[in-house]
């Protein structure tokens, strides 16, 4: 079945999918929105181009927000006025991405940025 990409959920639909779905993201003024912890600015821009790059090439834009050592991301369809399919599938594809921790998966081939060092450090993981 199509998803019908303007449909909007109502408040108690989007905190029920984010408890199960994504539950490090919250609804909060219409929008459903994730604050991600940085290590420096680098790790800001690297959020931010992250964020933008996925955006991008799903053609629905996040409004975004960022400190030295924060990025907050928000999602919500202006079109459909709302909180929609859309919003949820790109925060899913979003927290895969800037969330990833390849030195945890195992038998990995990337063993993901040292630890302990931090002139490598990138994203505080919660």
């Amino acid at each position: 079945m199509p998803v019908d990409r303007k449909k909007t959920f109502s408040d108690k639909e989007i905190q029920d999918r984010l408890a199960a779905e994504l539950p490090k993201w919250r609804l909060e003024d219409g929008w459903i929105r994730r604050n991600y912890k940085t290590n420096s600015w680098k790790g800001t821009l690297m959020v931010i181009n992250t964020v933008g790059h996925l955006a991008e090439a799903a053609w629905h834009h996040p409004d975004i927000t960022a400190s030295y050592a924060w990025v907050e991301v928000r999602l919500m369809s202006h079109d459909a006025k709302g909180v929609t399919e859309r919003d949820f599938a790109l925060a899913k594809k979003i927290e895969e991405v800037v969330a990833w921790r390849p030195g945890l998966e195992p038998d990995a081939a990337l063993e993901g940025t040292p630890h302990g060092d931090m002139r490598f450090a990138y994203i505080k993981y919660d």
